[in-house]
């Protein structure tokens, strides 16, 4: 009879539950490790703490002529020596429960602390047992026989209640200190993905400002080769395969963050001839020569939206010439991008459409306060927008802004 297919994956789900359980108490160990030198290098300051408060008040009582007070250094080092891996045990353990709920798990963080506690002053006796035959001694130099196991708990209540305060104490130390330590590594990973996050909304927030482009520059300028069709079908196809390569630019700059600024001005050349072949009569264009031009970085399409804006509303109101130029002036670690155009005699407004606002939201996002853009009337007649941000000469990891990365 062959076997139901619960019964054939059994195996491998007990496998998997095995596996699960091998991940976990890894991931447990991995995580305590570095509480481990911590806790090692605390227990080691109060075996010497203890060693010199009992070696000091020992050499004080011996001056009384009272001997045997205090156990011998051998001895005390061997009970902590003993009580290390129990100590290490409760704190671990201590680490993997944790405190929430608190109801549940006090109880259990206290029966970890008095359990380790009442095991300090039965490690002491048993350690200076073990000294004092190692070394030969008779019985009656020792602060406890063998025999006074079985009276501890009747003769020695005092004694085993100040030991166990004394590490019940110690013990909490050392639990405040871990779980402060704890503390701040949860606090600082919370913060690294605190960060990372925020730079993903920040490169999610840039991406969806950058495709906001794409449509809006597409939408105008089919609208201008479409009026070519008719009149001028040669233009138009001219136009068409501009088109396409203004097209491939801008998805390949719409992938970057930061684009060298001599790109930059000749992705706006290519924008500017598409609309002159349109206005051949009415437009008319100046962009700097690439070899004018400073060597920086700028946030990709920072300027396409300004000089469209400029295209529209410069054409806007008149059938009179329009003059388009754009301006860079670097100045110290300063870059200022201009653009300039004409308009019509009495017109006020130099529009504040989407491409405005995105400008605005991109500088914000990408340089805070440290860029500033202003978009008012130059001159009668002119209109000027102008992008001030720091000049990046070494791309954005030169200077890094606010949410930028590398291009």
């Amino acid at each position: 009879m062959s076997a139901s297919p619960l019964e054939q994956i059994a195996p491998e789900l007990a496998l998997g539950g095995a596996k699960l359980r091998a991940v976990a108490a890894s991931a447990t160990r991995a995580r305590f490790r570095p509480y481990l030198w911590l806790l090692t290098a605390f227990w080691v300051y109060v075996l010497i703490s203890n060693l010199m408060y009992a070696n000091n008040m020992q050499a004080s009582l011996s001056a009384m002529k009272i001997e045997h007070v205090y156990a011998a250094s051998d001895a005390r080092t061997l009970q902590h020596l003993m009580l290390y891996p129990v100590f290490m045990l409760c704190m671990w353990g201590a680490l993997r429960l944790g405190w929430q709920p608190l109801k549940r798990r006090l109880p259990v963080q206290i029966a970890l602390a008095l359990g380790f506690s009442i095991l300090a002053s039965p490690a002491l006796m048993l350690s200076e047992t073990l000294s004092y035959k190692w070394y030969g001694f008779p019985a009656e130099h020792s602060m406890k026989d063998m025999s006074g196991w079985q009276e501890f708990f009747s003769t020695e209540l005092p004694t085993w209640i100040a030991s166990a305060t004394n590490f019940l104490v110690t013990y909490c130390f050392g639990l405040a200190l871990v779980t402060a330590f704890a503390t701040y590594q949860r606090l600082r990973d919370a913060q690294l993905r605190s960060a990372a996050l925020e730079r993903a909304l920040t490169q999610s927030h840039l991406q969806a400002l950058r495709m906001q482009l794409s449509p809006h520059t597409l939408f105008n300028l089919l609208h201008t080769i479409r009026g070519q069709i008719i009149w001028d079908p040669p233009a138009a196809q001219t136009m068409v395969v501009q088109l396409g390569d203004l097209l491939r630019r801008l998805l390949s700059a719409g992938e970057r963050e930061f684009t060298r600024l001599s790109d930059e001005l000749q992705f706006v050349t290519l924008y500017l001839e598409l609309q002159q072949k349109r206005f051949a009569d009415r437009l008319t264009i100046g962009v700097p020569g690439r070899d004018s031009l400073p060597h920086a970085w700028v946030p990709s399409l920072i300027l396409q939206p300004l000089v469209e804006n400029a295209v529209v509303h410069g054409l806007a109101g008149h059938d009179g010439a329009v003059t388009i130029t754009v301006e860079v002036n670097a100045v110290g670690e300063t870059l200022a991008l201009r653009v300039l155009n004409t308009i019509a005699p009495g017109k006020a407004a130099g529009g504040n459409g989407i491409g405005i606002a995105n400008v605005r939201e991109r500088l914000e996002v990408q340089f805070g306060e440290r860029a500033r853009f202003t978009s008012a009337a130059a001159a009668e007649n002119l209109w000027m927008a102008e992008i001030v941000i720091p000049l990046l000469r070494d791309g954005p990891d030169g200077v890094r802004p606010e949410g930028g990365g590398a291009p």
